[in-house]
């Protein structure tokens, strides 16, 4: 042995055995598959192996994920993708709720306002239906026919002449407001007998006169037919009959022709 040389095998820093840095790794990863634990192994008892491959010696090698971890890993990303998908469902199913609130909303907005559109066309169709029927006409008799004309002269009358027009009646005929208006006298006539004289909305008055009995009395508003006494022979007068006169204002004297007046407001005469 040469001097200052060191035999082989001797000395406390002669090399490790096979027992080498491998071994020790399988080693770990067996108490690893034991415990379950994630980490490293401290080798700082095992010396390099010169005779096969070896690893840098930091102190500490890594080692696998054992198998069971994994497996928890896998379940928690299972859970958590649930969850994500749980709270995606619950945002749609409240969006799909919004919309649906929505559109009832507008179907029932569109519904009203249908029914809004439909009833004030109603109303407006009733209000016109209503005023053509204030704006008609009709004979103060159903039925019935001039019986004496107007202007027709004789000692019968005061002024010398017919003031008005005769229909024929029989007692207790229906005798009915020509168009509609305003009762401004309803009673005793004199000459006239029980009578009734209308004012109506163009400005104009028409007078019934001769009736057995009156419907209406003064201030009261009256429709186009409606009843306003049965026809007789009550003043001056020969025999049942209607005596009807047209004016310009109530007093007596203010006559114009009926005939002309009722068919000039659509009365077929």
């Amino acid at each position: 042995m040469a001097f200052g040389s060191r035999p082989t095998g001797s000395g406390k820093h002669r090399g490790s055995s096979r027992l080498s840095r491998k071994t020790a790794g399988y080693a770990g990863i067996a108490a690893l598959a034991t415990t379950g634990v994630v980490g490293t192994i401290a080798a700082p008892a095992f010396a390099a192996d010169n005779s096969g491959p070896s690893m840098e010696d930091t102190g500490q090698n890594p080692v696998v994920v054992a198998n069971d971890l994994q497996g928890d890993i896998v379940a928690q990303a299972d859970l958590q993708q649930r969850a994500a998908d749980a709270v995606t469902a619950q945002a749609q199913a409240e969006a799909d709720a919004k919309q649906r609130a929505a559109e009832a909303k507008r179907v029932a907005e569109a519904a009203e306002a249908k029914a809004k559109s439909e009833r004030e066309t109603a109303e407006r169709v009733a209000r016109e239906e209503e005023r053509k029927r204030l704006n008609t006409y009709v004979s103060p008799i159903a039925g019935s026919y001039v019986s004496t004309s107007y202007g027709a002269g004789g000692a019968m009358w005061s002024s010398g002449s017919h003031t008005g027009i005769d229909f024929h009646a029989s007692l207790g005929t229906s005798v009915r407001a020509v168009g509609a208006g305003t009762v401004v006298e309803a009673g005793w006539g004199g000459a006239y007998g029980n009578n009734v004289i209308i004012k109506h909305s163009d400005g104009t008055y028409t007078q019934y006169g001769h009736m057995d009995s009156l419907s209406v009395s003064a201030g009261q508003q009256v429709a186009p037919g409606q009843q306003i006494g049965l026809a007789g022979t009550t003043g001056n007068s020969s025999g049942v009959h209607l005596h009807f006169e047209a004016r310009t204002s109530a007093q007596y004297g203010s006559d114009i022709n009926p005939l002309a007046y009722l068919r000039s407001h659509g009365v077929n005469l």
